[in-house]
């Protein structure tokens, strides 16, 4: 294990910085249990010249605990389920950056 996975561990057993999480590939396979950080930017865009805000959420999870993440997988955190659009690694390849939509 690297320093850096060392310090992700870390940072999602943190309870002020992880939060437990519910993943499900492809919304409907095997429940896995597991720790992610979550985030929850606002992203702007422009239509028709009025500018829309837009809620986020961006998940880090460690590629150690899952593998595979696709378009489609969802992770339940609370009472909320999010869906994912978009994941890709870092580039130590030890954390997916994961885009989804409420």
């Amino acid at each position: 294990m690297t320093a850096f996975a060392a310090a992700l561990d870390v940072l999602a057993a943190d309870p002020n910085l992880g939060s437990d999480a519910t993943f499900r590939a492809g919304g409907t396979g095997p429940e896995v249990v597991l720790r992610v950080l979550r985030s929850s930017p606002d992203r702007l865009a422009d239509a028709f010249g009025t500018t829309l805000v837009q809620a986020t959420d961006v998940l880090t999870v460690a590629v150690a605990v899952l593998p595979a993440i696709v378009s489609g997988d969802t992770f339940a955190l609370g009472g909320e389920v999010l869906t994912v659009q978009h994941a890709e690694r870092d580039a130590a390849g030890i954390a997916w950056r994961v885009l989804c939509q409420r």
